[in-house]
């Protein structure tokens, strides 16, 4: 019931891996434009094109926004070894090459943002707990453009990027630069992306913004945008910024280091609460890091997957584990397995209560039917929920109320016209049904014509 979001790169592109993927149970193949070019992914959107026409498995296709995302530029490649104790300088000045003792950054305005004393974490895939691939550092000295920091802690740098995170600090950079702005009107609007992923939303008006910007692309307007909460920025409007987005990802990895460990627990929990209560979906990323390079997860890792599906995620996000990882269809397998255990002591009359008693008196009349059909069919334990739908609301609604049967969501294909030509509409709704926790979308045949009440 739970679905699951697989990052798509060099260990997961091929036609024969992604068709394992999908029959492993990927939903959502995610599109990670912090790296790569609109080309290498095109290849590997063709790959999954493929891939589903060969499997007959449907998947929506969901494109990450590279957003105010600060990076170290090693041009090089060569790996960066950091000792602890040892002092690092960092420079806009990206014309200079990456060493031990000298970091080139892709933000001019770092000197002006941070103080003495300020925490600073860099690494490939950002924090990732093991200290040998990710680097802590406290500023110590700010000099002009340039800022010195002590090493904390010993590491090794690999590749050619690596994301740089000050913790709890305003980076003055647009949510939605002329790069990404480029990417979805190029890539997206080409290729008719069913989700954006909002990296770095720290406002409503982001959101607002980039609803604005796909409005003007032709079929995009119905692309839905998941805002990416990944500082206290994003934490501290979360209830402004889900009114407006479509669904919430909660990128834990960032949050880790913005937020006391102690912290995150609470966060997820209140966050995804409040998505349930909205009817919108909650996706949650780094849950299974060590399966990049490991067949199995650790105990607490399994735990985390299964505590995100009881506390009511729609869909788990793999990142690294499927991007560049090792076992990227066992990890989708194992990541399936725990969500289906957890399925089942999930306490779906307890939410049912919770969200009845949200929802409060008078009941709108949509909410009234979603909710009665979920207790009849709990009550006379259907097997399943068929829900004839054409915009895929009433259908999502139902699913709101977490019935412990799946949710069939047939979608009634419209025949649109622009004047010019006439489309038949359905695709997208159909395929945005593929992130909400157990709803498994259906698009019926447009040469059999069904009455919609």
């Amino acid at each position: 019931m739970t679905k699951i979001v697989g990052t798509l790169g060099p260990k997961s592109r091929s036609v024969d891996v992604i068709s394992q993927c999908l029959e492993a149970g990927m939903s959502v193949a995610r599109f990670d434009f912090s790296w790569g070019d609109p080309e290498y992914h095109q290849e590997t959107l063709e790959n999954l094109r493929a891939a589903i026409k060969s499997t007959k498995k449907l998947c929506a296709v969901m494109l990450d926004t590279v957003g105010p995302e600060l990076q170290v530029v090693n041009k090089t490649e060569h790996p960066i070894s950091l000792q602890a104790d040892t002092l690092v300088v960092l420079t806009p000045d990206q014309n200079k090459e990456a060493t031990s003792n000298l970091l080139p950054v892709n933000f001019s305005g770092l000197s002006k943002a941070v103080k003495n004393g300020d925490t600073i974490f860099i690494g490939q895939y950002l924090f990732t707990g093991s200290e040998t691939t990710s680097v802590w550092l406290e500023v110590s000295e700010v000099n002009g453009d340039d800022v010195t920091c002590v090493i904390k802690n010993s590491a090794t740098l690999a590749g050619s990027l690596y994301t740089l995170h000050v913790s709890q600090i305003h980076i003055d950079l647009p949510t939605l630069d002329n790069k990404d702005k480029e990417v979805i009107s190029t890539w997206g609007a080409q290729n008719n992306i069913d989700f954006l992923s909002l990296s770095y939303t720290r406002h409503a008006e982001d959101v607002r913004h980039a609803r604005e910007f796909l409005s003007k692309l032709g079929n995009l307007k119905q692309t839905q945008i998941f805002a990416k909460i990944e500082n206290i920025e994003g934490l501290t409007h979360f209830d402004e910024i889900l009114r407006e987005a479509d669904g919430i990802i909660l990128s834990r990895g960032n949050l880790g280091i913005d937020l006391p460990p102690e912290k995150v627990f609470l966060f997820q929990k209140a966050a995804i609460y409040k998505c349930n209560m909205a009817g919108k979906p909650a996706v949650v990323t780094r849950v299974v890091d060590t399966m990049t390079d490991n067949l199995r997860p650790t105990r607490a890792e399994a735990t985390d997957v299964a505590n995100a599906v009881l506390d009511g995620s729609d869909a788990i996000v793999l990142g690294a584990e499927t991007l560049r990882g090792l076992y990227p269809v066992e990890t989708i397998s194992t990541v399936g397995k725990i969500c289906a255990e957890a399925e089942k002591v999930y306490n779906q009359d307890l939410y049912f209560k919770k969200a009845v008693k949200f929802v409060g008196e008078p009941m709108t009349h949509l909410e009234s039917i979603a909710s009665s059909a979920v207790r009849a069919a709990i009550k006379v334990k259907a097997s399943v929920i068929i829900c004839f739908t054409s915009s895929g609301r009433a259908a999502r609604l139902i699913a709101k109320y977490r019935p412990t049967m799946p949710v069939i969501s047939v979608v009634i294909p419209q025949l649109k016209t622009n004047q010019l030509r006439w489309t038949f509409t359905g695709a997208f709704e159909a395929r945005q049904s593929l992130i909400v926790r157990g709803l498994f979308p259906m698009l019926a045949d447009p040469r059999h014509p069904v009455r919609i009440i």
